[in-house]
């Protein structure tokens, strides 16, 4: 009697082994069109018979669920910067109203009111702020795009470059551009524009002047504090550099760096390697540096290794954010939730976050999303399957009835 009813419950397992795998194909077709949703599967564990004293006991199945979240789904572009997919492995970092973080695939960011960057489901992108330094989750925040006001940025950096004529005079000691004196002279003047910390441009005076064989001064002074255009200036000069060449090749030896903060700026580091002094006049080669006015942004651009920058008005380009993506060692065991995100825990170990691009990490796709990986045709022919082995399930459940109702009738 005892097997008997092991037949029931063997069947019953099985219906509902098989009923799980329906919803899986279920939840699969219903999802063919979701954004970064990645195909659900079951997967089927023995269950062996048994003995309970001199009764045996059926054996049956169990089902566990698992999604493929390693699978590549198709690319598919969009022509919207901030609709991100992932090509290769790792997840979005997104976080909740409540500020609980979670992982996921899907990138169809698009800023809200108040400028942050959300998906679909409402979960809003993480990332790290320009210039941090640890790329650690308790440092990502929420990326907002502040369309409501100007962007400006200090100079930093920059390129100088110039020849200087061979056979210029040579300037005495006591009338080179240093002296600030009114009756300063030098051997070429030029100058370049850099940009305070509030975004206004300061014009710098650039002196040269010839000291000796191969050796030149180089002076640079605050335009606005020019008399007429020239000396003697308001105060001092802003840096004074000694400049050495090679007299057999015209190649700069010494004065390469060049140190310098303007009025109300940032230190700026000038390369002036490819400086030389040859027998040609003197001309400004390259004269290029970073930072820029103040400005609106005029679009937002997503590189492959996640830096989010603001193309402004003026054509310069300033980083905000810098979008990590993150991964855990057992991605398959991650903790599935509402809105096609991901949580660690004991299985799937920690979320680790770095760099897109780096260290195994995939590369971010700017203007493009990640399609489903649900293809419809498998779908439809597992769901067959898995119907006719719940229809067989219940052929079981029915013998083992009409068997029990026999031995009920010898009794």
């Amino acid at each position: 009697m005892s097997s008997t009813f092991g037949l029931f419950n063997t069947s019953i397992m099985g219906m509902s082994a098989q009923a799980d795998a329906l919803a899986n194909i279920s939840e699969n077709i219903a999802n063919s069109s979701t954004v970064g949703y990645k195909r659900a599967t079951t997967h089927f564990l023995t269950v062996l018979n048994g003995f309970q004293g001199a009764d045996q006991f059926g054996g049956g199945v169990y089902t566990r669920s698992r999604y493929d979240v390693a699978n590549q789904g198709a690319l598919m572009h969009t022509g919207n910067s901030t609709d991100l997919a992932i090509r290769g492995n790792g997840f979005f970092v997104v976080s909740d109203s409540s500020g609980a973080t979670f992982l996921t695939r899907a990138g169809s960011f698009t800023p809200d009111s108040q400028g942050r960057l959300v998906n679909a489901a409402g979960y809003y992108l993480m990332g790290f702020p320009s210039g941090a330094q640890t790329e650690a989750l308790t440092n990502m925040e929420v990326v907002r795009i502040r369309n409501d006001r100007l962007y400006a940025a200090p100079t930093t950096e920059g390129v100088l470059s110039a020849n200087l004529p061979s056979d210029a005079p040579t300037v005495d000691a006591a009338d080179l551009p240093s002296t600030n004196a009114a009756a300063a002279k030098y051997s070429a003047k030029s100058s370049i524009t850099v940009y305070d910390n509030l975004g206004k441009p300061v014009v710098l005076d650039v002196y040269y002047a010839k000291t000796g064989p191969n050796a030149w001064e180089m002076t640079l002074y605050d335009s606005a504090g020019a008399t007429n255009g020239g000396f003697p200036y308001a105060s001092g000069p802003l840096a004074t550099q000694t400049l050495t060449f090679d007299p057999a090749n015209g190649s700069i030896l010494s004065g390469a760096a060049l140190n310098i903060t303007p009025p109300g700026g940032s230190p700026i580091n000038i390369d002036m390697s490819n400086t030389t002094q040859l027998g040609a006049p003197f001309v400004v080669k390259n004269v290029t540096v970073n930072g820029n006015a103040a400005t609106a942004i005029r679009e937002v651009q997503i590189s492959a290794n996640g830096t989010l920058s603001y193309l402004l008005d003026n054509g310069q380009l300033s980083s905000a954010y810098r979008i990590g993506v993150a991964d855990v060692a057992a991605p398959t065991a991650l903790s599935n939730y509402t809105g096609n995100v991901y949580a660690a825990n004991g299985d799937s170990g920690p979320i680790f976050v770095g760099t897109a691009g780096a260290g195994g990490r995939g590369e971010i796709a700017s203007a493009t999303l990640e399609a489903s990986t649900v293809d419809l045709a498998t779908e439809l022919s597992t769901m067959i399957v898995a119907q006719r082995s719940y229809t067989a399930n219940t052929q079981s459940f029915q013998v083992a009835s009409e068997i029990l109702q026999v031995l009920n009738n010898l009794k």
